[in-house]
Parts: structure tokens; sequence; C-alpha cells
């Protein structure tokens, strides 16, 4: 009874059509990844911005590139390089011989999906170009400020074992991505398709088949749908346990911000509506715990030298907090 006075409380049924329309038009491209493409799409939903981590050749390009082809918004590709500047980013004063002004030339950050590939290449002062936009939705050049348009969402890509010529992304910046998503190696069956995918030359027709399924405008309403969800007060304390007790792990040297809470929160209200509920469970909070906190988290000296992750360490603080029910 109490299931069904929460289902009538909003109507999903424009979002569950829209899920359900990008999910089948990133499988068609995209074999297996079912883990990826959820949390590429609650990512979407959640206002969030996205950090892909994945050995080379696992399609973590490609993934960001689908998703922005599934919506009818403005898209740029930024490619990281020890050498690219701040201003290559952001843009520069120009100056134009006609007004004899200095005029603003927009750089690829203005657009609405954002794709940064390799961003672990670009050194610290060229990341922090991307500190303002991701979090206030706008930066700053020569004294202006300049508004980004909305939807505006950063989808990165890094690959975690490549030393040489990267740059390890400041604590600050990895703070402002909602997920980090852990693309990993196919299934022996799934690489058996894509083989076969790739020897029948399907890829490239399927990829200019790909349509977009919503516009700027219903990105915004579904995302104040989804903000609209109900979330339980002992949830929201379990989820403030989660958070806290990352501060206070042995495991541990720095743990998670209120940041970090909002964003566990934000995630599993993305997740409830994808599975066409306005209200959110334990389980959405589990499901999105370690994508939101395993890049906020950082492990002692000794336990990273035992070969510890930051996800298990993740996975023994919920195993050790009682799940409200």
């Amino acid at each position: 009874m109490e299931q069904e006075m929460f289902n009538q409380r909003t109507d999903l049924s424009q979002l569950s059509a829209a899920v359900d329309q990008i999910r089948q038009s990133l499988s068609h491209v995209i074999i297996g990844q079912k883990d990826t493409i959820d949390l590429l799409i609650a990512g979407l939903l959640a206002d969030g911005h996205l950090l892909l981590e994945g050995v080379p050749g696992v399609a973590k390009t490609l993934s960001a590139k689908l998703v922005a082809k599934c919506i009818s918004a403005t898209f740029s590709r930024i490619q990281f390089t020890p050498d690219l500047m701040p201003s290559d980013v952001l843009g520069t004063a120009v100056f134009s011989p006609k007004t004899a002004e200095f005029q603003f030339r927009q750089g690829p950050i203005f657009g609405n999906i954002i794709l940064v590939d390799e961003i672990n290449r670009a050194p610290a002062k060229t990341q922090s170009a991307l500190f303002e936009a991701m979090e206030e939705r706008q930066i700053t050049v020569d004294g202006n400020t300049y508004k980004l348009e909305e939807p505006f969402m950063v989808l990165a890509t890094q690959n975690p074992i490549e030393q040489e010529g990267t740059y390890r992304l400041p604590e600050a910046q990895l703070d402002r991505f909602l997920f980090k998503i852990e693309v990993k190696y196919p299934s022996l069956a799934e690489e058996i398709e894509i083989l076969t995918s790739q020897h029948q030359q399907k890829t490239e027709d399927q990829l200019k088949e790909i349509k977009a399924v919503l516009s700027v405008e219903q990105i915004k309403t579904l995302r104040a749908t989804i903000k609209s969800l109900f979330v339980e007060p002992k949830l929201l304390a379990y989820v403030a346990q989660i958070t806290h007790e990352t501060r206070h792990n042995k495991s541990l040297y720095l743990g998670a911000s209120p940041r970090a809470s909002l964003a566990i929160v934000n995630g599993a209200k993305a997740i409830a509506a994808m599975a066409g509920r306005d209200f959110v469970t334990p389980d959405d909070i589990i499901k999105v715990a370690a994508p939101v906190l395993a890049h906020r988290i950082m492990l002692s000296p000794e336990k990273e030298m035992e070969g510890l992750t930051t996800a298990d360490v993740v996975a023994q603080i919920i195993k050790k907090i009682e799940v409200p029910r």
C-alpha cells in the first residue's frame, strides 16, 4: 500500500521512455558494459560530471561520444596534452582591427557536453582551468565572467596504468566529478560479439544511425523531476553515516567531504528514477556509493602497499553500517 502511494506522486513515464531509448541506442554500439551505461545515464540525469577510467581500447571515449549523440545539444571535444594551455580550453581575447578593441573568442569549454580526452595528460595549470567551469558553471577571463549554457556536463577519460607523460589530478578537481566509472574488460562472450560486429563492419553504420533522444529543455525538465524525488530521513542519515565513516577509517588517509554525501543522494535519486520509482531505497544508495566515493578518498600508504583499493574500503564501510529498513 505504501509503495502504491509513492508511485502516484510523480509521473516518470517520460523519463522511463527516454532512459529506455538511450539504453537501446548505446547498447547497439557498446557491447556489454551495462553498469557503465547505467552510470552514464544516471550522471546525465543527476546533473553531474563523469570521469571514465580504464585501459586503452575499452570504449571510454566512444561511450562519452555516444551519450553526447543521444542529446540534441552542442558537443565539444578537447584532447588534453602536456603542452595544452588554459586559453586553449577557455578561450582568449583577440584584437579586432575593425573596432580597435579586444574581443573574447570562446574556447571549446563553451558547449553543453564537453569530452575531455585523457584528462591526466595536461599539467595542473591547464586542469585548473576546469575548476570554476565544473563547479560554478561559469568561467572568468581577464576579469570578465562568462556564464556557461545549461545543461553543462564534463565527460573526462583517463588511463589508470600509464604513468609516462601524465599528471595526477588534484583532489579538488576529483571532488567535482559526480562518479568515477571504471570501464572494465569485456567478458569472452562479449569480446566475440565485438569481433563479429567489427568483422561485419556494422559499427560505423550503427554510429550514424544514433539519433538524438532528448532535447536541452527535456533534460532540464527531467533533472527537475529527479530533484523532487522522495528520500526518507533515515536514508539521509544512512548516507551521512557512510560518508562520516570514511573520515574515521584507519585504512584511509583522506575521507570524503559533505559534497560526497550530496552526490550520493543525487546519484541515488537518478538510479531510483531510472528504475521507475519516485523514492530512494537503500539499494540505490549502495549502488552509487563506490562510484561517488572511490575517487574522493585516499588510502593510507600502508594499505596502498598491501594492494587494497578505495572501492574495497567503501565495500567494507557499507558492510559495517546497518542498512535501514
